[in-house]
């Protein structure tokens, strides 16, 4: 996320659920003691009409209740969207009004601002130059763990997306079958799901064997799209050319998929072998892999944020 549009998209999403009058907002900010919250700054920073200051948006969250566990993430993503915003040269344009001859009484004083505010400036573009040098070294040395397994590609970028999918209660299944290289020595399944819907459990059975499991991911109240990641036993995929995969839900909280990407390791290389998109307005795909659900409970269209790029998806 690095727009303004997407923030205040959010920020609103946070305020419905909380279900409280922006009056009730002031007086627990009030109560607080921190940054106060005006009624009318409310109201305009939910309309888009003005960008809020950090410490007014964590007060806004903490008012709606938010966790304050997730308010880091939030500033990290009100940081992003504030780097955004700043106009392209505008460290240049700073600095020729710096150096210009001639400026006196009310120009002085224009200039001495617009030095502060280059030198503001400057600041942040420097920490966002350090942390994306960081980003790219961290990714250009080899990590344990996820990192080193799962593709560039598939990891999502923070951006909103609209998707269709489909849910299934406790004692519902979904059946589907990927055509797999038989040369593979390895297979995993990425499932895209509402992790706004937490605890979600389900068992794997590949051709009808055990073969995994989709274990329970914490609720997300923030950032709800996933990308869940699991593999699947080489004894089970290697020499065979299609696999028949079944999700049995054996959670109370439920079970939604909207998008399977299916990779397997060929020549101890990872490519992408297959995908099944779910969803109503995906019969097609889902016509092509032979998909069935049973005990389906809901099948809408949801429209969520990823989170960070590291956040974006969990490796089981």
């Amino acid at each position: 996320m690095t727009s303004h549009e997407d923030l205040v998209k959010l920020l609103a999403e946070q305020f419905a659920r909380a279900d409280v009058s922006l009056r009730e907002l002031q007086t627990r900010a009030d109560r607080a003691g921190g940054t106060r919250l005006p009624r009318s700054t409310c109201a305009d920073m939910l309309a888009g009409r003005r960008f809020p200051k950090k410490a007014v948006m964590v007060a806004f969250l903490r008012g709606c209740r938010v966790p304050d566990h997730q308010l880091p993430a939030w500033e990290r993503a009100w940081e992003r969207v504030r780097v955004h915003q700043l106009p392209p040269g505008s460290t240049e344009i700073a600095a020729q009004a710096m150096t210009a001859p001639g400026t006196t009484g009310t120009t002085r004083a224009a200039g001495r601002r617009r030095r502060r505010a280059a030198l503001l400036t400057a600041v942040t573009v420097l920490t966002a130059a350090v942390i994306l040098s960081v980003v790219i070294a961290q990714r250009a040395t080899p990590q344990r763990g996820a990192s080193e397994e799962v593709p560039d590609h598939i990891v999502n970028p923070a951006h909103i997306v609209s998707d269709d999918g489909r849910a299934f209660p406790r004692g519902g299944w979904s059946r589907f079958t990927v055509t797999v290289d038989p040369a593979n020595t390895g297979v995993r399944l990425i499932r895209r799901l509402d992790a706004g819907v937490g605890l979600q459990h389900a068992t794997i059975t590949v051709n009808g064997t055990p073969a995994a499991e989709w274990r329970p991911l914490l609720e997300d109240g923030i950032y709800k799209w996933r990308n869940q990641i699991v593999a699947l036993p080489p004894s089970l995929t290697t020499g065979r050319r299609s696999l028949t995969i079944v999700n049995t839900c054996v959670s109370t909280s439920g079970f939604n998929e909207f998008l399977y990407t299916v990779q397997h390791q060929v020549n101890g290389v990872w490519s992408t072998a297959d995908t099944v998109d779910i969803g109503r307005r995906h019969t097609a795909s889902e016509a092509a892999h032979d998909y069935r659900v049973v005990g389906e409970d809901w099948a809408e269209t949801q429209t969520f944020t990823y989170p960070p790029r590291k956040e974006a998806w969990s490796v089981q």
